[in-house]
């Protein structure tokens, strides 16, 4: 618990989360003022599903799978987790590699898709501390797979499984909600590809699961009074629940550990609104956390990038596809991070 008010503050502090004229002068100010006043009420949202947040131990598993995973394609590498705004922290991680004797480093997120807030911000900040450290390794860097086969793949798996629970409901009464977490509009009207990279992974995933149950894709985890993508999960869910649809699958799409966002705010908050409208059953699927086919996602990505390392195409081949969205500007393919 004592954790949630820093964690909040170096939240707060990110530079591309909070962004604006002179930012850099009421970026301290205001992280203090948010993460004081947020901290109780998310302080006893972590009461709720445990009194801690599960999200390292659970990374700490995919880093052992991966591990083994890697071992056994006759890879010798060490896998090292970086947090963003808590311990493990990039700085720690940082010195660890400069004092192994390391050849090469290979950053790979746990985010599928790219977003400036996100694998932009992870990137940002292991390049500032490695400068600011002196790290001087060859550095390669995975942007994004939201189409990747095996990650895809998994997904389906975990729909399959999550369906089960639905006894006797015929297919047709299901809707399977993709949940993703929000971004500010303004992030993609700037070139940001998340929402590209979002609605590719759920196309691939709804081909490949041939379902004959109805979907559709929200976003949630709004903060701050700009606008963010819609629709959200919430109005989705009363939308549904207005259309008389009793029964649903919350699939947290870009979300590859359970966590708070999946443990309370989907599985605890919305779904209590849910029974509230009526909604006779709510079911939420586990993330993929360390599913056998994404940590086989994870290696091959890393051995990609020591066969054959090679700039992503994605953002632009998605684009070329939907060239109804602003044109992708801000992920590695551009060179702006």
């Amino acid at each position: 618990m004592e954790a949630v008010e820093p964690f909040l503050f170096n939240l707060f502090m990110d530079p591309d989360i909070i962004d604006f004229p002179l930012a850099f002068l009421a970026r301290r100010p205001l992280a203090t003022l948010i993460s004081s006043r947020r901290s109780q009420k998310v302080q006893n949202n972590y009461k709720m599903i445990g009194g801690k947040s599960p999200i390292l131990e659970s990374t700490r598993l995919q880093a052992n799978a991966l591990n083994d995973r890697l071992t056994r394609q006759g890879i010798q590498a060490h896998i090292f987790i970086a947090m963003r705004y808590w311990h493990p922290m990039t700085e720690e991680v940082v010195l660890e590699i400069q004092n192994g004797g390391f050849e090469q480093i290979i950053l790979i997120p746990l985010y599928p898709h790219f977003s400036q807030a996100t694998t932009g911000s992870s990137f940002n900040e292991w390049n500032r501390e490695a400068k600011r450290l002196g790290l001087n390794l060859p550095t390669r860097f995975v942007c994004c797979y939201p189409n990747h086969p095996l990650f895809v793949e998994a997904l389906v798996e975990n729909i399959n499984t999550s369906l089960a629970s639905f006894k006797g409901v015929p297919s047709k009464n299901i809707d399977l909600v993709f949940s993703a977490h929000g971004v500010p509009v303004s992030y993609i009207q700037n070139g940001d590809p998340y929402q590209l990279h979002i609605e590719e992974t759920v196309r691939r995933v709804v081909a490949l699961g041939t379902w004959n149950s109805p979907h559709t894709l929200c976003f949630q985890s709004k903060v701050g009074p700009m606008q963010w993508l819609k629709p959200s999960l919430i109005e989705t869910v009363e939308r549904l629940a207005h259309e008389k649809r009793n029964y649903m699958l919350i699939i947290p799409i870009a979300f590859v550990t359970d966590h708070i966002e999946t443990l309370h705010e989907i599985n605890i908050d919305v779904r209590k609104h849910a029974i509230t409208l009526g909604i006779q059953q709510f079911e939420l699927m586990t993330a993929l956390n360390d599913h056998p086919k994404f940590i086989a996602c994870l290696a091959d990505l890393i051995e990609q990038q020591l066969t054959q390392p090679m700039e992503c195409s994605t953002c632009e081949a998605l684009w070329r596809e939907n060239n109804e969205r602003p044109q992708p500007k801000k992920c590695p393919q551009y060179k702006l991070y």
